[in-house]
C-alpha cells in the first residue's frame, strides 16, 4: 500500500495509507503463509472475522488469518478506507495481517515499534516525523467484490474499462514503464526505478522533498501532475483526475507521464513496486539487521491489493485498531533495526 505520497506504496499525503467486471480472484495460498504458519487447507481455526482479529490483537496472540480479511491504515476519525475522492483504496493481505500480529506479540511492550512497524510494512515514507494519528481498519469486502493485484497492467486495464481506449496510455509507454521496473540491478530498488522514469532524485524523495524541477523531475512527469489537477488527498477526485489528464495533457505520453498520472490520481507513490508486493527503504521489522545491512530483497514486505474505496459503515464488517506511534524523532529502530 503506498500512503503513500507521504507513505510511499506500499510511496503520499497523510493516509495510507480495490469492483468492476472481470476482477481478479484472491485465492488462499496452497502452501505455508508468508509468516511461516501452518497450511490453511482445510483448517477451521484461522481468524475469519474482524472481531476475532481484534481479540487476537488485544491478547497478543499470533494466528493464521483468512484471505477474506484485509487491512488498510487510515487517519483516525476517517469514515472511509481512503479519503472520499479516491476511486480505489490500497489493502494489505491476510499475510500482512498475520505479520502485524507478530509485531504486536514481539513488541507489545514497546508500542511505537508496533505502530510504526505496521506503517513501515505498509509502505509509508517520512516515518521519522510522522505524527498523524492513524488506525488500522480490518474488514471484509461486500459480496461480489474481488481484490485485485495493483500491477501497472491492472491500472491501465481499469482505466480502459472506465474511460474506453482513449489512446491516453500508449502500449509502448506501458511497456517501457514495466520494463524499467522489471530490470532492476542487484543493488537497485523501486525508488531507483522511479528516478529512472521520472528524473526525480531518489535521495531527495526519501528526504521528504515534493516532486519538482529542483529535484530533477522531468517535464513530462511534472506536466502530467499539472494536467491531472489536484490529488484526491486534497480537493481532487480520482476519476476526474484521470479524465483531466486524458483531455488536458499535451506533452508526450511517455512512461514518465503515465507514472505521473498514477502518482497523482491513485496514490501510486515512489515506493510502489508495480507488482503487488510492498517495499520500504527502512529496516524491515522482521530482519534482525540495521537498514544499511539489509539487502534490497529483504526490504520487500507483504502482498498488497486494491479494493473499491468504501465508507467503513458500508462494509459487511470491520474493526478499527488504534496504532500507538510514540514520539516523532524517537524512532531510531527505523534505521538501526527492531531486534
Amino acid at each position: 500500500m503506498d500512503l503513500k505520497r507521504s507513505r510511499g506504496g506500499r510511496g503520499r499525503r497523510p493516509f495510507l495509507a480495490f469492483a468492476a467486471a472481470a476482477l481478479v480472484l484472491v485465492t488462499a495460498p496452497s502452501a505455508l503463509s508468508d509468516s511461516g504458519l501452518a497450511p490453511r487447507g482445510g483448517r477451521t481455526d484461522c481468524i475469519s472475522t474482524p472481531d476475532e482479529y481484534r481479540a487476537a490483537w488485544l491478547a497478543r496472540k499470533v494466528r493464521c488469518v483468512s484471505p477474506s480479511l484485509f487491512g488498510t491504515t487510515h487517519a483516525r476519525g476517517s469514515t472511509s478506507l481512503y479519503p472520499s475522492g479516491f476511486w480505489y483504496a490500497w489493502a494489505g493481505s491476510n499475510t500482512n495481517l498475520e505479520r502485524y500480529l507478530e509485531l504486536r506479540r514481539d513488541y507489545g511492550d514497546i508500542p511505537s515499534k508496533v505502530g510504526i512497524g505496521v506503517l513501515s510494512y505498509v509502505g509509508y515514507p517520512g516515518l521519522d516525523t510522522w505524527s498523524t494519528p492513524t488506525d488500522l481498519a480490518v474488514y471484509t469486502v461486500p459480496p461480489g467484490v474481488r481484490a485485485q493485484v495493483p500491477s501497472f497492467e491492472t491500472w491501465f486495464r481499469l482505466l480502459d474499462e472506465e474511460f474506453g481506449n482513449t489512446g491516453a496510455y500508449p502500449l509502448a509507454s506501458q511497456t517501457r514503464l514495466v520494463h524499467t521496473y522489471s530490470r532492476l540491478g542487484p543493488h537497485q530498488d523501486v525508488v531507483h526505478a522511479f528516478q529512472d522514469v521520472t528524473g526525480c532524485r531518489r535521495d531527495a524523495l526519501l528526504e521528504g522533498e515534493d516532486p519538482s524541477a529542483a529535484i530533477g523531475c522531468n517535464r513530462s512527469f511534472l506536466d502530467a501532475l499539472t494536467a491531472a489537477g489536484p490529488s484526491p488527498y486534497t480537493t481532487g477526485e480520482s476519476k476526474s483526475c484521470f479524465d483531466n489528464f486524458n483531455t488536458r495533457y499535451t506533452g508526450p505520453r511517455n512512461a514518465s507521464a503515465l507514472r505521473g498520472v498514477l502518482f497523482q490520481c491513485q496514490d501510486v507513490g515512489f515506493l510502489n513496486t508495480g507488482t503487488g508486493l510492498g517495499y520500504n527503504t527502512y529496516a524491515d521489522p522482521f530482519v534482525c539487521k540495521p537498514a544499511a545491512e539489509q539487502s534490497v530483497l529483504q526490504k520487500y514486505t507483504g502482498r498488497e491489493f486494491i479494493v473499491p474505496n468504501s465508507e467503513l459503515d458500508e462494509l459487511p464488517s470491520h474493526v478499527d485498531l488504534p496504532l500507538d506511534l510514540g514520539e516523532p524523532g524517537r524512532r531510531d529502530f527505523l534505521y538501526g533495526g527492531y531486534c
